[in-house]
């Protein structure tokens, strides 16, 4: 197993080499990459050589395994002996098949191939490689600054509302306390009336209205929002301002350059194939060779008259 294990990988690593590094003469493809892929297929190689050596090893017990057959011998009456004499007891007796054993030759390995990958050589060379580009470099000049006296608004002119309150006034007024009205008041005279019922005279009076003098307070001017103007308020103050503004100027800088060793390859890896023989065993089975079978044989007993 380790074996075809190896096999597969080595063919893996060749594929890979002569697809992707034919061409080169380094190859910078990961081995560790192409042993995960080798393992993915030898996996399935060895689920599929389990499948097979299950399959083997039943067909196996099962040629190994004894049937016991009986065979019964036909013939005009199979309950009786044929040419049965009297006087005589017969008994059917089992004959057991027969066996022999045979040795076979078989494949227990198959014929492959070993991939020996032989390494790659390494040696150093001296190279000068950049470390940090070339580049530019900003410097800030600062900005210049002066003083400035000025008048600042503090506060913004305004209004404000002040509320002027009503003027009121006395009115004297002459109230209706009772209306004018008429009544019956007993008289006498020739222009009085006679209750022609009673025999009684009355007379109908008219009482004047009734008036009071009420003195209230009316509104004279009603109460209105007078508007007074507030100036607006000033302060002077003094401060700083830019006189020249902030500027930059460039300054260039120059690459920087470091000396290094570095592995190179100088012969690439190779790899060599070894031929393994095929393995084969010897296996003994036991075959059949002919049949159990039952027969009428005469036998010694006592009979019953």
């Amino acid at each position: 197993m380790r074996i075809l294990k190896s096999s597969i990988l080595c063919a893996a690593i060749i594929a890979v080499a002569f697809s992707g590094c034919a061409e080169k003469k380094v190859c910078n493809t990961p081995v560790a990459a192409v042993k995960k892929v080798v393992e993915v297929k030898v996996d399935n190689r060895d689920a599929e050589i389990k499948s097979l050596q299950a399959e083997l090893a039943e067909a196996r017990a099962k040629s190994a395994k004894v049937v016991t057959v009986t065979k019964e011998v036909a013939g005009p009456n199979e309950l009786y002996p044929p040419n049965a004499e009297a006087g005589k007891c017969y008994a059917r007796v089992l004959t057991p098949a027969k066996y022999e054993m045979k040795t076979e030759k078989m494949l227990k390995t198959e014929a492959g191939e070993k991939i020996k990958i032989i390494p790659a050589t390494y040696g150093y060379e001296t190279k000068k490689v950049l470390v940090k580009e070339a580049g530019e470099k900003l410097v800030t000049v600062p900005a210049t600054y002066k003083k400035v006296t000025e008048k600042v608004l503090v506060k913004e002119a305004s209004e404000r509302l002040v509320k002027v309150p009503a003027s009121y006034e006395s009115v004297s007024e002459k109230v209706l306390v009772r209306e004018a009205y008429t009544t019956w008041k007993k008289g006498s005279g020739p222009n009085q009336r006679v209750d022609n019922a009673t025999g009684e005279i009355v007379c109908l009076v008219e009482v004047p209205a009734q008036y009071r003098t009420v003195t209230k307070k009316v509104l004279k001017t009603p109460a209105t929002v007078k508007r007074v103007p507030i100036p607006a308020v000033y302060k002077t103050i003094t401060r700083r301002v830019i006189d020249t503004p902030a500027t930059t100027k460039t300054i260039p800088i120059p690459a920087v350059y470091k000396t290094v060793k570095i592995k190179v390859v100088k012969t690439p890896a190779t790899t060599k194939t070894i031929p393994i023989p095929a393995t084969y065993q010897t296996v003994t089975k036991r075959i059949k060779i002919s049949d159990s079978v039952l027969k009428w044989k005469e036998v010694k007993c006592k009979t019953t008259k």
